[in-house]
């Protein structure tokens, strides 16, 4: 009997003897031997790939975490009381004072500081928002890493197994994969980047937001890029679901397309095409509708 080994071919009934009559599921029978040698290929296949989507998000958290820290080591400050401008303040309103008084002029006519350890400080609303975004942006990449690494331990202990005969070995594979299915161990990894891709986004906007006053044409340009890549990043994750032959898949879009199974019952794969067919074709319509609608509108 040939039996596929991973890529290759192999012949299992000459690799391991047969089995003495009525022992083909004894604990070292050929049955557990061969499903060994299947589970080994497809473990590491799986376990290779998770590990290398892990580490890359490990690197990729580090950096980014590295950078927004720097960002926000700046501008934290503006969310305090900055008492070096106040002591400037003050001692520049003592220099006038004490010129008033040696020219003989009135003291009243000095205008006090409006900077002083009684005014209660109201940081500006725009360091709110940087700030506010960007400790999110750090708190979700920080998350990432944390989970990544979680993943890494989970992954270790999965490929670990017992010793003990083939069949004990193959029981408690098999049950620790049926634990990864059932608490959706490879969706869980599937999400890491998308807490990566929105802790960028989270951290443009503050970035946008930060420049504005500085700068208000280099936020523009800023926003339209960040606007322009994330909607490509939208239309990626869709078109797979309207387009099966889309390369674009990632576990997002698979996960959008069971969460709008269940949000649209009727929608299956078998009437999928009906249903897109139709979408397109209401699409279509309103865009007809809004064309005729600009079109009455310019005529008036």
């Amino acid at each position: 009997m040939r039996c596929w080994l991973g890529d290759d071919a192999y012949n299992y009934e000459e690799k391991y003897p047969e089995d003495p009559p009525y022992e083909e599921t004894a604990p070292n029978a050929r049955v557990w031997r061969t499903y060994e040698d299947e589970r080994k290929i497809h473990d590491a296949s799986m376990v290779e790939e998770s590990r290398d989507n892990v580490d890359v998000l490990l690197v990729f958290a580090g950096l980014f975490s590295a950078v927004v820290t720097t960002f926000v080591s700046q501008t934290y400050q503006n969310l305090q009381a900055d008492y070096t401008a106040m002591s400037a303040s003050l001692l520049f309103e003592l220099v006038l004072v004490q010129r008033a008084i040696a020219n003989g002029s009135s003291v009243d006519a000095i205008s006090s500081s409006p900077l002083n350890p009684n005014t209660a400080f109201v940081p500006a609303t725009t360091d709110v928002w940087v700030n506010g975004l960007w400790f999110v942006s750090l708190f979700l990449s920080l998350t990432t890493a944390l989970v990544a690494v979680l993943v890494k331990q989970w992954l270790h202990h999965y490929v670990i197994l017992p010793s003990g005969t083939p069949r004990d070995r193959s029981f408690t594979r098999q049950f620790r994969y049926a634990g990864f299915q059932k608490w959706h161990v490879q969706i869980i990894i599937g999400l890491l980047p998308v807490l990566m891709h929105l802790a960028l986004a989270i951290f443009l906007i503050g970035l946008v937001i930060f420049l504005r006053p500085l700068r208000e044409a280099l936020s523009w340009i800023i926003g339209t890029a960040t606007a322009v890549v994330y909607a490509a990043y939208v239309a990626a994750t869709i078109l797979p679901i309207l387009f099966p032959q889309c390369p674009y898949r990632t576990p997002l879009c698979d996960l959008v397309y069971v969460s709008f199974r269940r949000i649209v019952p009727q929608v299956t794969w078998d009437n999928k095409k009906a249903f897109l067919f139709a979408c397109r074709q209401g699409m279509l319509a309103c865009s007809v509708i809004f064309h005729t609608h600009k079109q009455e509108t310019h005529s008036r």
